[in-house]
């Protein structure tokens, strides 16, 4: 059961006791919640070995690519390539302009290339 206890402001705080949540979370819901989350949910992700908060159910190729590099490479001859792994489904590439749904700790390798 759960201890309540006054904040100073006259509002009450509630206080897990020793199951490792603190104030606000809820078992099933927010970071890590792979079943259903709302516009709020973040998820934990990783691009090219850096990990990543993302908002949300999906992210685009857009997103990931902006996650990757901090100024992309650009040029006529240059493809940038997206593909992941521990998704909800099966590994796959990330085509421009196509989203996918993501899941906690799913894994993001993006590179680019010069076509010439």
């Amino acid at each position: 059961m759960d201890k309540q206890e006054r904040d100073g402001s006259g509002r009450h705080e509630d206080r897990g006791q020793g199951n490792g949540q603190g104030p606000g979370n809820v078992q099933g819901q927010g970071q890590g919640d792979d079943h259903g989350g709302g516009p709020d949910k973040t998820t934990t992700i990783f691009v090219n070995t850096r990990e990543k908060t993302v908002e949300g159910k999906e992210v685009s190729y857009s997103q990931i690519v902006a996650l990757a590099f901090a100024t992309p490479p650009s040029g006529d001859n240059i493809e940038i390539t997206v593909v992941y792994r521990n998704g909800p489904g099966r590994d796959g590439t990330l085509q421009p302009g196509a989203t996918v749904k993501v899941k906690e700790g799913m894994i993001f390798d993006v590179t680019a290339t010069d076509k010439s």
